[in-house]
């Protein structure tokens, strides 16, 4: 009877211990701007299948700009919609149909008014895994082209002021058809003649296998020279080949005034730049990025000087956690690595930065890729990778110590990319961010920030039904 007894107090005690274990976006936050008001988050949807009418699912990439010119931002976003990708239960040799959509949300006066378009679905682009934002051809309005994980880049054709009516007009690139798998875009004007230039890396398989680690693929530039609707007026230039290449993108690295381009491959886990020699000629010369302290795949970087030393640095994930790499005085030498903060056990997925308690340096806000199924919540507890939102604060020296501020997490939930706007011109800073893995919740939606004087809970979502909210590990 003792024993009886002692094991109900025990277990009894047990369920108390797990019953007290608070979900991350119910617990009050404890995060405060400069001005000493609590910083809390509440979630608007903007792009969703609900909104959407059709099984939109699997977001990702997302690039902003006025694309019709009426003076408020718009939105570009893409969407994988092959929800079997990475969880398929089909039999071995199944191949779906191509599936993808390119959206576009135009914007308004009122940040919960949103038009949403499809401009590119199926077999234009299969899997789209990002986008660009670009003038391609002069007029004076921005184009857009995707890159199709599951096969080509796909240029579309802004057909100006009747942006939300009209067909955009579009060419596949004929160079980059059947050549492999596209996952990244970047444009800018390497050469300085006005028209910009594309780099892509090509990491040759969706779902690359063993063979795909062990074999070589490029990063490469694309040159327009005439009409961007015909295809002989592209050529492609390789800058390089790697092991599953990730990463592509313009960056004034060496404060020079010219464009040049930070490659991450995940094979080899390392980082390189292409210096643009400035000649226009496209003439580089590739740099290795030795890293003392940690190792990036550069999926995701930001580039901000941290150490305030006139210098960019970079900032990427390592695991499940975020570090910034110091860029030396001289290039060439090594870049010492410095923590920022971890999700354990959640793995680190897209990020941004800003100064969101406004005190005057820069913070970090970033998510995570939750590894459970895409379509249901599944059997998965708080020690799964789970999908999470949080920021880190900058202490000034951002050598030193970094607070985490949980925001939300779920069983469910891709946090790929994130955009620091004021949404609701109130002063403070927003974040305008994609959601996938987690279909029927997937899509584009922006969390704002709210400023209150007593402490409130973290995170307000905006749907009654939803992906389970977690707490976190002991």
């Amino acid at each position: 009877m003792k024993l009886k007894l002692s094991l109900l107090l025990v277990f009894g005690m047990t369920a108390t211990l797990v019953s007290a274990q608070q979900l991350v976006g119910d617990k009050l936050t404890n995060a405060r701007a400069a001005d000493g008001m609590y910083i809390s988050w509440k979630e608007h949807i903007i792009d969703d299948p609900e909104s959407a009418g059709f099984a939109l699912s699997g977001s990702d990439g997302l690039v902003m700009a006025d694309l019709d010119k009426d003076g408020f931002e718009d939105i570009v976003s893409v969407h994988e919609s092959d929800e079997g990708y990475d969880s398929t239960q089909e039999e071995p040799g199944f191949v779906p149909p191509p599936a993808g959509h390119v959206r576009i949300a135009f914007g308004s006066s009122d940040p919960d008014d949103w038009f949403n378009i499809t401009i590119a679905e199926g077999t234009d682009s299969p899997a789209p895994e990002d986008a660009v934002i670009v003038d391609m051809n002069g007029d004076g309005y921005l184009d857009v082209i995707a890159a199709a994980e599951l096969s080509h880049l796909i240029y579309l054709q802004n057909p100006g002021e009747n942006a939300r009516t009209e067909e955009w007009k579009r060419l596949i690139l004929p160079q980059t058809e059947g050549r492999g798998s596209y996952i990244r875009i970047f444009a800018g004007d390497f050469d300085g003649d006005g028209t910009p230039e594309l780099t892509a890396p090509n990491k040759g398989a969706q779902r690359p296998g063993p063979s795909d680690y062990a074999r070589s693929t490029p990063v490469e530039l694309h040159v327009l020279s005439g009409d961007p609707l015909k295809g002989d007026s592209w050529r492609r230039v390789e800058l390089g080949r790697y092991s599953i290449p990730q990463l592509s993108e313009p960056v004034d690295l060496d404060s020079d005034g010219d464009l040049d381009i930070v490659v991450g491959t995940r094979g080899e886990g390392r980082l390189a730049f292409f210096e643009n020699l400035g000649n226009g000629n496209l003439d580089f010369i590739e740099h290795a990025i030795g890293i003392n302290g940690a190792r990036m795949a550069g999926f995701n970087l930001e580039y901000v000087d941290l150490s305030n030393d006139g210098r960019l640095d970079i900032v990427g994930s390592i695991g499940t956690g975020l570090a910034w790499i110091e860029q030396p005085e001289n290039i060439d030498d090594a870049w010492n690595a410095y923590p920022i903060g971890d999700f354990a056990p959640d793995s680190m997925t897209g990020m941004e930065f800003a100064d969101i308690d406004q005190d005057g340096d820069m913070d970090l806000i970033g998510g995570s890729y939750s590894r459970g199924p895409r379509t249901g919540d599944g059997d998965v507890d708080i020690h799964d990778a789970l999908g999470r939102i949080g920021w880190f604060e900058n202490p000034g020296d951002a050598k030193e110590a970094w607070t985490r501020h949980d925001i939300s997490r779920r069983k469910r939930g891709m946090f790929d990319k994130f955009i620091a706007r004021d949404v609701d011109k109130d002063g403070d800073t927003d974040f305008v961010a994609t959601r996938g893995n987690s279909y029927p919740y997937d899509g584009v939606f922006w969390i704002e920030q709210i400023r209150s004087e007593e402490p409130v809970e973290a995170f307000t979502p905006a749907r009654a039904v939803e992906s389970e909210e977690m707490p976190l590990p002991n």
